[in-house]
């Protein structure tokens, strides 16, 4: 059942549009798929979760087919995935197929900060849109409690080891850890922007209040149980539980004085983890505003992480839906890749299509326009006609077309339309595409018309799912951790040669001798270039890329390269945008955009 939307133009603000909505119960939007309020966790009357334990009951059902959106390099404002997402899935209902979304949960760091909401825009988003921005269901809090559980075990163990001997640790049955304060990677998280907090001095005061070390605060979404959540697979509540026991157990939180890694089982504290997160493994199931379904679960960081929503949702979506539309963080360089090479490898999931997302605005700064930054005004260079800008930045489209190709999959062009791109802009665009190899490209006006603006893009994923595909991994799991780094160096960021500062080969050294050298590669760059470097725009080839450090999620399952400088706590601007957000006399919420 599609909702009867009254759209207007100009098209007002996200929020307006969303509580200007009537959504559907979401017990309503379940029977659509042929769930019943059985297979759900209600929170209210328009949110849930749907028990893992629906998919036995699904397992004879055949599966949808799997489409992967992701984008050319963004400039910082990002070019619309998400509302891509959800306009390609109301353009596949519009169409009479049923079509699932599957899209991560964002931080409230940036939603507060400088990014805002992130469930889409205009007329294709997933509502409602404050439970979806803010709280959700908890997921999140409880990846924040359960990773500073772990912070508060590590400094306990550190503090009673330094005041009790061999003898009187093993009368409470313990074994001496002899952790290493300084090769200790876990810091503790919180779900908001506060540069303050990267590098703090714990313990201080009297003997009781612990031992000082020198550590710091990450958000909660770059913890590596967000990763593990979002990674877990199983057929059912209790195998997926499992695993998640399984990969809490073995993380790595870093190194004892003789250089061998300590794990959430050594510490004893994994089991307490899995408890605590046991709730957040079922999929959060929301709605588009036309009505499709929308499961919204786990929001790993798309550069130290995969960037991916959960394998989770994924499985069931695809038993429960024609089409189920998946994003991944950044541009193809980084969440695609991330996706094919980890996400499908851990999955077992294939997939048919990938939409990648263009825009004009984008292509013109990779042909040398001006400098794009968040919250000042575009140049004209980017609201007025320029083809020569433009066609001069098509060489970062074609390399994201031909990385898409490299895996064997068919790849669809969305051209995400801006109210100021002319015809002859995106006619130049469609044809570049073609000549670069996509199966075809499209303008999709999903933002302004909902549905109906991507009744085009809908049609020619269709059709590319119906292409034959020979999807293969990057690289196989089996190489050296130097051969793999250099192959997606090579092959996705075209770079002539990767070197490694002394502490990086150390790492690698590590990781390789205490078995770790089977994981795949979650490379840690920039997302505003191909390569390593952000100032280098377009398609950049023949450099040198440094990789700084190496550092391992072993309970994720993969070794992140860092590549320059990451941040894993965002801070706050000159004006965030918490600043806009409240609530008017009727207890709306105002100012979430």
């Amino acid at each position: 059942m599609k909702h009867a939307i009254k759209r207007l133009s100009p098209v007002p603000s996200d929020l307006d549009i969303a509580q200007a909505a009537t959504p559907r119960p979401i017990s309503d939007i379940a029977a659509d798929l042929g769930l019943t309020d059985d297979d759900l966790i209600h929170y209210g009357k328009y949110k849930a979760k749907v028990h893992l334990d629906t998919l036995p009951k699904l397992a004879d059902r055949p599966s949808g087919k799997y489409v992967d959106v992701t984008a050319i390099t963004p400039t910082p404002l990002g070019e619309g995935k998400t509302t891509t997402s959800i306009g390609l899935v109301q353009g596949l209902g519009a169409l009479g197929y049923k079509s699932i979304a599957c899209i991560r949960q964002p931080s409230m760091g940036p939603t507060f900060g400088i990014k805002g909401g992130a469930a889409g825009g205009g007329y294709s988003q997933v509502i409602p849109m404050e439970d979806f921005n803010l709280h959700l269901t908890g997921d999140i809090h409880a990846i924040t409690a359960a990773h500073n559980l772990v912070a508060a075990a590590i400094d306990a163990r550190w503090y009673h080891e330094d005041r009790l001997n061999d003898e009187r640790l093993a009368k409470v049955g313990l074994k001496r850890l002899n952790i290493d304060p300084y090769r200790t990677t876990w810091n503790r998280v919180t779900d908001t922007n506060d540069r303050a907090l990267r590098n703090v001095i714990v313990g201080l005061g009297p003997e009781a209040d612990g031992r000082p070390r020198q550590t710091g605060f990450d958000i909660t979404v770059a913890s590596e149980i967000m990763a593990i959540l979002a990674l877990v697979n199983g057929d059912d509540y209790k195998s997926a539980l499992l695993d998640l026991r399984r990969r809490a157990g073995r993380t790595v939180i870093g190194n004892n004085k003789d250089g061998k890694p300590i794990t959430l089982d050594d510490l004893e504290v994994a089991g307490a983890v899995t408890v605590m997160m046991k709730d957040a493994l079922h999929p959060n199931l929301l709605q588009t505003l036309e009505g499709q379904p929308a499961f919204v679960h786990a929001g790993p960081f798309a550069n130290i992480a995969h960037g991916n929503s959960s394998i989770l949702a994924d499985k069931l979506a695809l038993k429960l839906g024609d089409y189920v539309v998946t994003e991944s963080g950044f541009g193809a360089d980084i969440g695609m890749e991330k996706f094919f090479d980890i996400k499908c490898r851990y999955s077992g999931l294939l997939p048919d299509c990938v939409v990648l997302v263009a825009t004009i605005r984008a292509l013109k700064m990779h042909g040398g326009g001006p400098r794009v930054v968040a919250g000042r005004p575009l140049d004209k260079a980017y609201t007025e006609e320029n083809i020569p800008l433009l066609e001069a930045g098509m060489a970062n489209l074609a390399a994201h077309i031909r990385n898409a190709k490299r895996f064997g999959i068919p790849v669809v062009v969305a051209v995400n339309k801006f109210p100021t791109d002319t015809d002859a802009e995106v006619e130049a665009v469609i044809n570049g595409s073609i000549a670069a190899g996509a199966e075809t490209a499209v303008m999709s006006n999903h933002w302004a018309e909902g549905g109906d603006g991507a009744i085009e893009l809908a049609e020619a994923v269709v059709a590319a799912c119906e292409k034959p595909s020979n999807f293969e991994f990057l690289y196989p799991l089996d190489l050296p951790i130097k051969t793999k780094i250099e192959t997606i160096a090579r092959e996705i960021y075209s770079a002539g040669e990767v070197i490694y500062e002394p502490q990086a080969d150390k790492q690698i050294k590590s990781y390789e001798e205490n078995g770790f050298g089977n994981l795949p590669i979650c490379m840690a760059k920039t997302h505003l270039s191909i390569s390593h470097d952000p100032a280098l725009k377009n398609a950049p080839s023949g450099y040198t890329l440094t990789v700084r450090e190496v550092r391992a999620s072993v309970g994720a399952g993969f070794i992140y390269p860092i590549l320059g400088e990451m941040r894993t706590m965002p801070g706050l601007g000159t004006k965030p945008v918490f600043m806009n957000i409240d609530i008017d006399e009727d207890g709306n919420v105002v100012g979430l955009s």
